[in-house]
């Protein structure tokens, strides 16, 4: 599953990331590469508190989908993610 994400980064900060369909899920690394990396292994755990609470989780969106509810002009990834448990995954309705 691929997420959209944001990449945040400024002059005096490290490479920022974070997800608009996961508010809270957050983070960093020095390189883009690391701060990617980083950001998989964050939205995996989110994902598995998500699940533990019984929440459903977000249907993967296209760029253009996400971009529409936001209206700023920003860098984006995909980062990967490989669900333990791919029947909680809500895939809506696919």
């Amino acid at each position: 599953m691929r997420y959209i994400a944001f990449v945040h980064k400024d002059e005096v900060s490290v490479y920022g990331v974070s997800f608009p369909d996961f508010p809270g899920c957050v983070s960093a690394g020095d390189t883009l590469e690391e701060a990617v990396a980083n950001a998989s292994e964050a939205l995996q755990g989110h994902i598995q508190m998500m699940e533990a609470d019984g929440e459903k989780v977000p249907v993967t969106r296209s760029r253009e989908e996400v971009m529409r509810d936001f209206a700023f002009d920003c860098d984006f990834a995909l980062v990967e993610i490989t669900p333990k448990r791919e029947e909680q995954i809500d895939n809506g309705g696919e």
